[in-house]
């Protein structure tokens, strides 16, 4: 089983206009709406992927229901083990521009989350870790979460053998990367951010440095650069593609942590999360993919090693 974290959870809206232009009123002319925050959405990949996978982090409110429903009812569903709190869940809303193929994100805060709806969640996330073969802590952290909350879980997870991915960002990202993950999965600006430095393979070596055992680096069109005690390697889609990015990343992170699961080697996992992440690209509804575009793409994408074991 693999599990999922995403402490911020949240209901997904895609709104799709024909053009978006400031200051004035817009008809949709499609809309969905689906449960996410980034754990989820993982969750969603891995199991279209074949792998049982539960999903724990907050809901709450009639968002947080709603959020549920939506979970429950699909055809390749997570196992649900959220803990209910008072607040309610947050939403988010994209609205997708169909003349340019840009999206404009809006993103709610989150509830607040207690001391005491804090401890139910570590009880439950050390129960869900005993039969866990790895764990991804996913996103952004709601109010009430103290910064370092990503680092307690990187450390609960090793103190249960659990190999743990982490994917966040700002300080969260710097304090829970000094506790050691196996892995993390920052975007280039989140790379900027923890490390001062523009330059991927410079910035991606940094963080790696301060504590990680690998790096992932997303960057954008341009693929995955990765820093791992087995070499330095740099994967890329077969072509430029336009499309809605929304959700990508976390489908790279599916990609990243069921080869990680599975014990493919790096060029493996690599290729996998690019195939996802680009099929997720190029599909007409945010965070989504074709499993067909997705098994087309697998073996085109390139992987290159660019330096021995470091």
């Amino acid at each position: 089983m693999i599990l999922t974290v995403t402490l911020n959870t949240a209901l997904d809206l895609t709104y799709s206009v024909p053009a978006l232009v400031p200051h004035t009123s817009h008809r949709v002319g499609e809309m969905s709406e689906r449960p996410g925050g980034k754990g989820v959405n993982v969750a969603r990949v891995l199991r279209l992927l074949g792998h049982d996978t539960v999903v724990t982090g907050f809901a709450g409110g009639a968002t947080g229901a709603v959020l549920r429903d939506l979970l429950a009812a699909l055809p390749h569903r997570p196992a649900d083990a959220l803990v209910e709190v008072a607040g309610s869940t947050r939403r988010t809303v994209a609205v997708v521009d169909r003349a340019t193929g840009d999206t404009t994100q809006l993103n709610e805060p989150g509830p607040h989350i207690g001391p005491d709806e804090w401890d139910a969640f570590l009880r439950t996330y050390r129960e869900l870790l005993d039969g866990a073969d790895a764990v991804a802590l996913c996103g952004s952290l709601p109010p009430g979460i103290h910064v370092g909350a990503y680092a307690d879980l990187v450390r609960i997870a090793r103190s249960a053998g659990v190999p743990a991915l982490l994917d966040t960002s700002g300080e969260p990202l710097r304090r829970g990367i000094a506790a050691r993950p196996d892995l993390v999965k920052p975007n280039a600006d989140e790379l900027a951010q923890l490390t001062g430095a523009r330059e991927p393979l410079r910035a991606t070596r940094d963080a790696r440095r301060r504590g990680a055992h690998s790096v992932v680096a997303s960057l954008g069109a341009d693929g995955l650069l990765a820093v791992t005690p087995d070499g330095i390697w740099r994967a890329a889609p077969p072509a430029p593609v336009r499309g809605n990015p929304t959700g990508a990343g976390d489908s790279a992170v599916a990609g990243l942590l069921s080869g990680l699961a599975e014990g493919l080697d790096w060029p493996g996992r690599l290729a996998r999360a690019v195939s996802l992440a680009t099929a997720t690209v190029l599909a007409p509804t945010a965070g989504e993919f074709d499993p067909t575009v997705y098994e087309e793409l697998l073996p085109r994408v390139t992987v290159e090693r660019h330096s021995p074991a470091i």
